[in-house]
């Protein structure tokens, strides 16, 4: 088993906190990484898994328990993918921008929105990561999945790991367990043979950000430099000279209400549609049929509403922090929460517990955290 000597996972995560674990493991393989994982699970020890620690909030006692630090590598064209598209199979650990820049040198378009997202490409289906329109849910074929009640990998359909907004199955949302324990190994996207050209983009949200009409065509060169630009005027790409990006990326998810609530807050508030779920067919049997259906009533679709607009409406300017606190929002997002040298994860948390209670008071919306937070309550 890759036991190696524990380090503090203030080294090893964004935002820079937490202390050295009882134990840690490396499984630079799959076999590695299925092996550690069943050993840990037959002792029975607490554990969790480590990718590019970019979505994470550790506190700051030693946990007490098996971190296995996910570093397996490697991106590789399978069969099967549909005419105009290719299949890549792509490891756990394989760092998800270096994926998104293979995609673009190799003219396959599905991710390319997603450019500058820090992390592993084995977190992307937990959360159903997205950004700018683009979600992982779009692509997403498969994937293998070690379960912890079984011990065993299967390969599992995207259509079983119920992705939404920022979450899966496998998600552990703040104060919850996850519905499925398991660990991903590897999984398979289908992207589209987009090549060298130019081409129009789908999708206004992107199209928005982009500055773009439906008309323009554009590389997907350019789009990934485009995107790139964009995350880093908001202190959203890794930069070790800029502790605005010490952080988990949006601490805060953008909040999904219903259309009824959305209309409570002000006009000025960001909102985007989400498209309502299929309604499914009805199958009405021979003897019941009475030569007309009913119409289906469709329900109104939920918005999506912009967190950072509600915190700095709420009286949090860029750059805020608390007295005496190293921990402060960034100074170019105010969704970001960030660690302005040295804070612990009580500073954040506490920065974190404040921000919410002001949301809460001023626009009656409980802002839910993004990351996994480990030994830290807020």
């Amino acid at each position: 088993m890759p036991e190696v000597t524990p380090v503090p996972l203030s080294r090893l995560t964004t935002l820079r906190t937490g202390a050295a674990p009882a134990r840690m493991y490396e499984a630079h393989t799959a076999d590695e990484l299925v092996d550690t994982l069943r050993r840990i699970w037959d002792d029975g020890d607490d554990w969790f898994v480590l990718g590019g620690g970019s979505n994470l909030l550790v506190g700051d006692e030693p946990f007490d328990g098996a971190v296995v630090r996910i570093l397996t590598q490697g991106i590789a064209p399978v069969a099967g993918a549909r005419d105009g598209y290719q299949r890549l199979r792509v490891q756990a650990g394989q760092n998800w921008d270096e994926l998104v820049a293979y995609a673009v040198d190799h003219g396959l378009a599905g991710i390319t929105a997603m450019s500058g997202i820090p992390g592993s490409a084995g977190a992307a289906p937990v959360q159903n990561v997205g950004a700018y329109g683009q979600e992982i849910v779009q692509t997403l074929v498969e994937v293998d999945l070690l379960d912890e009640d079984t011990g065993e990998v299967s390969t599992v359909p995207a259509s079983e790991l119920e992705l939404g907004f920022r979450t899966s199955v496998l998600k552990a949302h703040y104060g919850s367990e996850a519905r499925r324990r398991a660990v991903i190994v590897s999984l398979t996207l289908e992207l589209a043979e987009w090549g060298d050209a130019a081409h129009t983009v789908a999708g206004s949200q992107l199209r928005a950000a982009l500055g773009l009409s439906p008309d323009d065509a554009v590389t997907l060169r350019w789009v990934r430099d485009q995107i790139l630009a964009i995350r880093a005027r908001k202190g959203m790409v890794l930069d070790d000279a800029d502790p605005d990006t010490y952080s988990a990326g949006s601490f805060f998810q953008n909040a999904v209400v219903p259309a009824s609530f959305a209309r409570t807050l002000p006009a000025e508030c960001p909102r985007w549609p989400v498209a309502p779920d299929r309604v499914r067919d009805r199958v009405i049997p021979l003897e019941d049929y009475a030569g007309l259906s009913p119409m289906p009533a469709t329900p109104e679709p939920d918005v999506k509403v912009s967190s950072a607009w509600l915190i700095e409406h709420s009286g949090f300017g860029k750059g805020f922090r608390l007295p005496r606190s190293r921990a402060g929002l960034s100074t170019k997002h105010a969704l970001a929460l960030t660690n302005r040298g040295g804070a612990t994860a009580g500073e954040l948390a506490e920065l974190a517990r404040y921000i919410r209670i002001r949301v809460h008071a001023e626009f009656g919306l409980m802002l839910q955290p993004e990351p996994v937070l480990v030994g830290v309550e807020l």
